[in-house]
Parts: structure tokens; C-alpha cells; sequence
């Protein structure tokens, strides 16, 4: 009992223009206990402002937004509270918009005319070590990390597959395929903690400050190889 009573609710903060879906996402939000709504917000200038005195745990946001995009509030987020979750919710499934995304510290990137989204499951898988991407997503995120993956030197690839432990690879591997942290821990053998710590040295060693960056740059070096078939199945 007294444990229950220590664990406290996610805070949530929710930037989305449209009224109408803006309500229906926070109202999904009130009606999980394990979730708190912190802030909502329609516009870039009013979620700057309140995040500059404000700790949450997870920032749910849209990009189009009438005076900026939705990226500059990741940013700002990112830089000043490095630990919180990060998910975009969007129209949008342009390659630019969804890497720009991802660099930035976004680690789920869900779009608004997939048909009916369980935002709470997707919140919550989110704050449980995955990474809710629409399959679309996903597909187009693959084609351009293969299509742009430089051609390296056989010193270079040697040096870069040393970069990596062989366990932090086995657990950046099934970080792709859409495990979270507790399915990463049983696969392994590992508790929880253990397999958290492997990934925030799997973020210093790759400097970046995401999942999804994290699987984009081992990509990219050719430290993982992700099968596409397998990661949309997972991710649907």
C-alpha cells in the first residue's frame, strides 16, 4: 500500500492548436491514474513560457502550430529537462520533419490519421522504455538511414563495432524492434535498473539523448542492422 502511495503519476504536458483534438488527448490523460496532466497549450510562444518554470516528465506535442513548430518546444525541452519523454503527434510524415524529430530528442513519433490511437497505451509504453512510432513512420526512417548510410573503411568499421559492449549491443538491438525496458530486462536476465544504466551508456558513448536517436546513429554507423519487415510488425 504505502508503496502505491510513493509512485507518482506521470506529468504530462500537452501542446495541440486544434481545440477539439486538444481536449480529447488531455481528457485520455485524466482518466489514467498513473498519468497526471501538468500544462496544455496551443501555441509555441505560451509552452516556451511555462516550461521555463515548470519540471515534467513527458511532453506530448504537435508540430504545425500557429506561431512556430512544435520542434522548438522539443529543443527547449530537451536542453532543460534531458531525462523527459518526448512524443510527437502529427499530421505530418515527411522524412525531414520526423528525422528533425528524432536528432532533437523525440523518441515516439505518432501520426494523427493513422485511424483510432490509444494514447494512453502509447504514453505509457513510452515511459516504460519504448518507442510508439507509426509503421509509415518507421519505414520511411529505415529506407533513409540505409539509402544515406556512408561507405566506410574496414579500419573504420573495425574500430566502430568496438565502440559498442556486446551486451549494450544485444540490448540496443532489441530496443529497435520495439522492446521496452522491462521486455529488454526479462529477455536478458537483467533487472530493469541494469538494463536503464546500459542505455545512458549507450548515450554517452553515441553522444545523443534519445532511443530513437540511439537507434539512428548505431544504424548509421553500422554498429546494428534492423530488419524492416521486423520493426514495423512490432511497432503496429
Amino acid at each position: 500500500m504505502l508503496q502505491n502511495f510513493l509512485v507518482q503519476p506521470t506529468r504530462i504536458m500537452i501542446v495541440e492548436d486544434d481545440p477539439v483534438t486538444r481536449r480529447l488527448l488531455c481528457h485520455a490523460v485524466e482518466t489514467e491514474r498513473t498519468l497526471s496532466l501538468h500544462g496544455a497549450f496551443a501555441c509555441v510562444a505560451d509552452a516556451l513560457a511555462w516550461l521555463k518554470n515548470e519540471t515534467i516528465d513527458l511532453l506530448l506535442t504537435d508540430l504545425g502550430l500557429p506561431d512556430g513548430s512544435g520542434l522548438s518546444i522539443i529543443e527547449a525541452c530537451r536542453k532543460r529537462l534531458p531525462h523527459a519523454d518526448i512524443m510527437v503527434i502529427t499530421m505530418s510524415s515527411d522524412e525531414e520533419h520526423v528525422l528533425a524529430c528524432i536528432e532533437a530528442g523525440a523518441a515516439g513519433y505518432v501520426l494523427k490519421e493513422a485511424g483510432h490511437i490509444d494514447i494512453v497505451r502509447a504514453l505509457l509504453d513510452l515511459r516504460a522504455g519504448g518507442s510508439p512510432i507509426s509503421p509509415v513512420i518507421a519505414r520511411k526512417v529505415l529506407a533513409r538511414m540505409v539509402k544515406f548510410r556512408p561507405q566506410e573503411t574496414d579500419a573504420f568499421e573495425e574500430n566502430e563495432a568496438q565502440l559498442l559492449t556486446p551486451r549494450e549491443n544485444a540490448i540496443l538491438e532489441l530496443i529497435a524492434k520495439g522492446g521496452s525496458y522491462a521486455k529488454v530486462a526479462e529477455a536478458l536476465g537483467l533487472s530493469v535498473g541494469t538494463v536503464q544504466t546500459h542505455v545512458k551508456n549507450i548515450y554517452g558513448k553515441l553522444s545523443v539523448h534519445s532511443r530513437g536517436e540511439a537507434v539512428y546513429e548505431a544504424h548509421r554507423r553500422g554498429l546494428i542492422r534492423i530488419n524492416e519487415a521486423k520493426l514495423s510488425n512490432a511497432l503496429s
